[in-house]
């Protein structure tokens, strides 16, 4: 009998939602996806250390003896992401997903300009374009950003997506992927309405996945969906049939010891018709937006909370470069 992972896997590109290599090992999934507070975990791990280090010293070597520790840093955080990628790309067949700075939301030239650097940084590795989605926040300026990279065939995945209006807008600028956060929903909904549970079928993230979903395949987009940030496993089964979905690894481990029916929920062949076509310009992205608590609440909140994950693991490569020049010192 098959696992509800195994079942799942058969409908569905599943995606591991970690910078965990071992956790990687274990699963086999096809892609995988990392964010800053992934990374900042896997560097807590002492058997990566030696990543870290790969990353200050490219840095160190790329940049001179006479730049400063703080730009070393700076260039060794883009680095560090690459080389944790390149690693996980030796495990996966598929993609992995590299974050832009999220310090960069708001900035679209600057944000085109850093994932300019960070597929440069990959293709100097042997690694082409097919294999990499560059991860930017879903607001308006990150959306135009991904327009223009894809017309570059580099291929984009928009995240801390939450509602409708982000991902029609992410269509229509033709980025290859967005990861709807269903989770982080139901966090909001939850303390909004003060009601402990709900069913898999009322969640309000699945709900969310499943009209973007529809929409999508009805009107003829390409743009994949992924749906991510997933609280427990109904939310999962409850997508099964999207085109891909993102699991961390403590998810796909339960998913993998349980062993039930798992009917397809979503069918791209045949998909619940929504007719209606949607284009918007800036002022009325902003203006959904603007109508939408929820969303507004949880972009402004990722945004802040990947940005001081970035913070933390500056802070920490600043400790590892002193002790690392100071035992290069040392040797001298």
């Amino acid at each position: 009998m098959q696992s509800l992972l195994e079942k799942l896997s058969s409908m569905t590109v599943v995606v591991a939602d970690t910078g965990d290599l071992e956790a990687i090992k274990k699963f086999h999934p096809r892609d995988a996806t990392t964010n800053p507070s992934l990374i900042l975990a896997a560097a807590q791990i002492p058997a990566y250390q030696n990543l870290i280090d790969k990353a200050l010293t490219n840095s160190r070597e790329m940049l001179g003896t006479e730049a400063s520790n703080s730009d070393v840093v700076k260039e060794a955080l883009d680095e560090l992401c690459v080389v944790f990628g390149k690693e996980i790309l030796k495990l996966i067949p598929g993609r992995v997903s590299t974050e832009v700075d999220a310090r960069l939301s708001f900035d679209t030239e600057a944000t085109i300009l850093k994932a300019r650097k960070i597929i440069a940084k990959y293709n100097q590795a042997g690694i082409s374009n097919d294999r990499v989605l560059i991860k930017i926040a879903s607001t308006w300026e990150g959306i135009k950003a991904a327009e223009v990279l894809e017309k570059e065939n580099i291929h984009c995945n928009l995240t801390l997506l939450f509602n409708f209006y982000q991902a029609v807008a992410c269509a229509d600028a033709g980025v290859t992927l967005i990861s709807p956060f269903v989770g982080r929903i139901l966090d909001w909904y939850k303390k909004a309405t003060g009601k402990d549970f709900y069913p898999g079928i009322e969640d309000p993230g699945v709900i969310s996945v499943t009209k973007i979903f529809n929409y999508f395949k009805s009107n003829g987009y390409k743009t994949e969906v992924m749906g991510a940030s997933f609280r427990n496993i109904e939310e999962i089964t409850e997508l099964a049939g999207c085109d891909l979905l993102t699991i961390s690894p403590k998810l796909l481990q339960q998913l993998n010891e349980t062993y039930s029916d798992l009917p397809i929920k979503l069918n791209a062949q045949n998909p619940l018709v929504i007719d209606e076509k949607i284009h918007l310009d800036q002022t009325s992205f902003e203006l959904m937006m603007a109508g939408d608590k929820m969303a507004t609440e949880k972009l402004t909140e990722g945004i802040k909370g990947f940005s001081q994950a970035i913070e933390k693991l500056e802070n920490q490569l600043n400790e590892r470069i002193e002790l690392i020049e100071e035992g290069i010192a040392l040797a001298l």
